[in-house]
């Protein structure tokens, strides 16, 4: 069997250009390969382009066997978390693999059934802190960790205040001199706050210090230290100075130099845990649309038992009964029925499928009961796109990505140079604690808090913003490393168009009772375009009997007539006559980007209704505006080339890629982006791998869970406007972190090597490190977007309407 030049998926009857070398599986792919092929101003040949993306789902070899587990993990702090969950997996015996996720919080597992099992696994996981569970359970625990950071962020705020209030009114007026030090030193008073206070900061730093110094000796076990190590470093070094001192009997205690640095961390993190919390979401939501059990029939009775999923074999028979996904894809052998596989395909109309034809694991039968055979592989369509969802959403980066990594050299240079400046005090002849404090103050000094929060607290402010204006920000890191788009994917079905079949036209001699006939027998079937003739025509009372239907076609006996209802290319045969005005008229729907659906009796094809997918009402002026700003404007859809007529002429579009495969919409997409930076724009569970895949990733509120899953924005109201807001929300949002690093970084610059020479004692470096993160939570809390009040917006159409469009008539 042959494989697609582009995205080397399996394909039997290949299709072929003389423009471009190669076998494709699909029309999209030849598009795409034909459209980066001629490209100026692309540097990758398709092959190289196939290349990267195979590497990039590259993986050891599995024996077969193997099994795959998601699990979501329950208190990963950073990217150095992922390392850790690894090594944990890989280290017992029976994981031959683990794939760790901090942007989703779930690690993808790759074991041995026959040595380990599901429960051993989590248990395995869940050490020190972390704690793994099925991704159905994530919804209670989910809530819990959300109000549990909360709690924590609002009790670290009351627990350094005691601390503060016995340095503000006892301790700091005798450092300043405002009273002299028999106010405080050797009398009762002295025995009265210092006890208390290290009693109180010791219960600080062990209960909220936990979280930092489990992440820091994580990121020291994986071998990548990150910021947490200088946080814990600096809380220890001022704690366990100020309790020697204190038990020493001297004078100078910082215990309010840890319990800040503890408080504003704590607070820091949970204002960024907020923000990811959000872009999460519910991880429940990748295996709704997923099939675990199937109703196989025994080759000798034909009873039929429920078995897991997993349990399939190549060849087995399963029964799937209407209203119910097919398990997996296979073919089928007895029966006729309608399929749905627009969450599937992209294919707005349900197909009419019988003996011999394929099915996908996934899609949903309308009507009729059919009995299939498993395919080859007994596999799901479905369960492959949440896999390869899964696989692409979880290798984002972002600029906070880039701060741990340059932590991972950060840190180990302040703790030298901190280790340095101590050893050169004291070899000039200062005495210990001197020389300890000066390196003290390097250490708490360089505290990255300014810089950790940089990043998260803008990101607040952009998803607070987006929010106020009706869109939803679900992955916070695009708006960090987006930029204006140069290519723009639109998907038709749901996107462009609401989803929802109207009946157009009706072409005949007598196009009222074409439509009455048409009417009278699709009033009996269940499929949208039925159901858009229906709405249209008038109230009957014709006689109505024998329904039945057909490959493709439905027919019944109307008023003692047979009429016959279908695709038009069901009537190309000698029992049908099809006028030369009938068939100028299906191509013309064609042409239009409406569907055809003729309608005979008495031997001839007396006339053809149309119905579309109705356009959204603003489409046009977005295309246009978008492409006004010089972006290239592709539409990408599962329906057939014929159907895409309205898109493929107008001015503003500059690609229709039609009959797309799902598989192939996120390689498409990763094509595209050979071509520039690119936004994908949908709505159904097939473009969730593309909407992953691209730079940006933008579904309709009305779309699947699992493409707003996928997406980076949700946009409310169905509003295609709000797509130009987006990109000035993340151009704005990418400056004002720029202006909090540079800030961040800035600050470090001038503040260490006053540290170094003693101009800054400990409590001066805690007092520069909690104004350095408020100057950045103040320009961070800046609005990035004017408010809804101040920028108005006109809500969308109501594209979910019931009311039925008035249909025009033509002969």
């Amino acid at each position: 069997m042959a494989t697609c030049t582009l995205c080397e998926l399996p394909v039997e009857d290949p299709i072929t250009s003389t423009e471009v070398d190669g076998d494709f599986c699909c029309q999209g792919c030849l598009e795409v390969a034909r459209l980066v092929d001629d490209g100026e101003d692309v540097d990758l040949s398709i092959a190289a382009v196939r290349e990267r993306v195979a590497a990039e789902n590259t993986r050891p070899d599995i024996p077969d066997g193997a099994e795959t587990v998601y699990l979501s993990i329950d208190g990963m702090h950073c990217q150095t978390c992922e390392g850790f969950i690894e090594l944990l997996a890989e280290e017992e015996e029976g994981i031959h693999e683990a794939r760790a996720s901090y942007a989703t919080e779930m690690v993808q597992v790759v074991y041995d059934p026959d040595q380990i099992d599901r429960n051993t696994i989590a248990t395995t996981l869940s050490q020190l802190g972390y704690r793994a569970n099925d991704p159905d359970e994530e919804n209670d625990s989910l809530r819990s960790r959300v109000e549990f950071g909360k709690y924590r962020a609002v009790l670290a705020a009351i627990l350094m205040m005691p601390v503060l209030i016995f340095y503000v009114l006892f301790i700091y007026p005798v450092y300043l001199g405002i009273y002299p030090e028999s106010f405080l030193y050797g009398t009762t008073i002295e025995a009265m706050v210092f006890g208390p206070l290290a009693i109180w900061s010791t219960l600080i730093v062990i209960g909220l210090g936990y979280p930092i110094f489990r992440g820091a000796y994580v990121s020291l076990r994986v071998g990548r230290p990150n910021m947490d190590v200088l946080i814990a470093i600096a809380v220890l070094a001022a704690y366990v100075y100020s309790m020697v001192t204190y038990l020493t009997g001297g004078r100078d205690p910082y215990f309010d130099v840890a319990v800040m640095v503890l408080a504003v961390v704590t607070i820091g993190n949970h204002l960024e845990s907020r923000v990811k919390r959000a872009a999460l979401g519910n991880r429940a939501d990748l295996t709704d649309s997923r099939v675990d059990e199937a109703r196989r029939l025994d080759d000798d009775t034909d009873a039929s038992e429920t078995i897991e999923i997993d349990k399939c074999e190549p060849g087995d028979r399963l029964l799937v009964k209407p209203g119910e996904r097919i398990p997996v894809d296979g073919r089928i052998i007895d029966g006729t029925a309608a399929i749905d596989e627009a969450l599937i395909t992209g294919e707005s109309i349900p197909q009419r499928k019988s003996i011999g034809d394929d099915v996908l694991g996934g899609s949903i039968l309308t009507d009729s009961a059919i009995v299939i055979e498993v395919g080859p592989d007994a596999t799901s369509t479905m369960d492959r796109l949440v896999e390869l969802l899964w696989n692409v959403k979880s290798s984002a980066t972002g600029v906070q990505r880039l701060v741990n990594r340059f932590a991972v050299l950060f840190v180990p240079f302040v703790l030298v140079l901190a280790g340095l400046t101590a050893a050169s005090w004291f070899v000039l002849g200062n005495d210990p604690n001197t020389a300890v404090m000066a390196g003290v103050s390097v250490l708490v000094v360089s505290c990255p808090c300014s810089l950790g929060i940089a990043t998260p607290l803008a990101l607040a402010a952009a998803t607070r913003d987006a929010t106020d204006n009706r869109m939803l920000v679900l992955n916070e890191t695009v708006l960090e490393r987006i930029d204006d788009s140069s290519v723009v994917v639109f998907d038709k079905t749901g996107t462009l168009t609401t989803g929802k079949m109207e009946l157009t036209d009706v072409f005949g001699d007598d196009p009222d009772e074409v439509l009455a006939m048409a009417a009278a027998v699709e009033r009996r079937s269940s499929h949208p375009i039925a159901a858009a003739i229906d709405d249209a025509a008038p109230p009957t009372t014709r006689s109505v009997s024998s329904f039945k239907r057909a490959d493709r076609t439905v027919s019944a006996i109307v008023d003692d007539t047979r009429v016959v209802v279908g695709h038009p290319g069901s009537f190309d045969t000698d029992e049908w006559t099809i006028p030369a005005a009938i068939e100028a008229a299906v191509a013309d729907a064609y042409e239009s980007g409406t569907h055809p659906t003729a309608v005979a009796w008495a031997g001839a094809v007396r006339g053809i209704v149309t119905v579309r997918d109705t356009p959204r009402e603003n489409w046009e002026r977005v295309v246009t505006d978008l492409a006004d700003a010089g972006r290239e404007i592709v539409v990408l859809t599962g329906d057939d080339e014929r159907m895409t007529g309205t898109f493929a002429n107008h001015p503003a579009i500059d690609h229709v890629f039609a009959g797309v495969r799902p598989e192939s919409k996120e390689v498409i997409v990763q094509g595209l982006r050979e071509r520039g930076t690119t936004t994908m724009i949908g709505d159904g569970t097939n473009d969730a791998p593309a909407l992953a895949s691209a730079d940006l990733g933008i579904a309709v509120s009305s779309g699947t869970e699992l493409a707003i899953e996928a997406a980076d924005v949700v946009v409310l109201d169905d509003r295609l406007d709000a797509v130009p807001e987006l990109f000035e929300l993340a151009g704005n949002t990418r400056g004002r972190i720029k202006q909090n690093l540079i800030w961040a970084a800035g600050y470090n610059t001038i503040a260490l090597p006053l540290a170094m020479a003693g101009v800054i004692t400990p409590l001066i470096a805690a007092v520069m490190m909690a104004i350095s993160s408020l100057v950045v939570v103040f320009n961070s809390k800046r609005r990035l977007l004017p408010s809804s009040d101040e920028h108005s917006i006109e809500p969308g159409p109501d594209d979910r309407d019931d009311r039925i469009a008035t249909p025009t008539y033509s002969d």
